[in-house]
């Protein structure tokens, strides 16, 4: 089994900053794309960033140029530094990957548990 923990979501002023860790455990062979959703209150679930194994990066339009993905594969983590906050960032940020645990075998996505973002001053 492959568990995910998020941690460093919290209340930040417009303008601010946060960075936000998602660690993967249990039996990991391989972990390929990871990447970040968002859930605002009333609304679905949003893509927000992707990393790829070779770390090519992808965003969203609405965060580019103020946020940044990244992936320690050592420690099997992945990143999303957060600048220049708005109060439409406030939302549930979830971090996926897509993972085989064990080889040979299929890939399948994992989810974290979420960790809330608020911006308000």
């Amino acid at each position: 089994q492959v568990q995910l923990v998020e941690s460093g979501g919290g209340l930040v002023q417009p303008g601010g900053s946060l960075r936000l860790s998602c660690a993967a455990s249990g039996t990991i062979f391989k972990i390929s794309t990871m990447g970040w959703y968002r859930q605002a209150p009333g609304k679905q679930r949003e893509w927000v960033a992707a990393i790829t194994s070779s770390e090519s990066t992808n965003y969203a339009d609405s965060v580019k140029g103020r946020f940044t993905i990244s992936r320690d594969n050592a420690k099997n983590t992945v990143y999303l530094q957060m600048n220049s906050l708005k109060p439409e960032d406030t939302a549930v940020y979830y971090c996926s990957i897509d993972c085989i645990p064990v080889a040979p075998g299929p890939t399948r996505r994992y989810w974290g548990q979420g960790t809330q973002v608020t911006v308000s001053s």
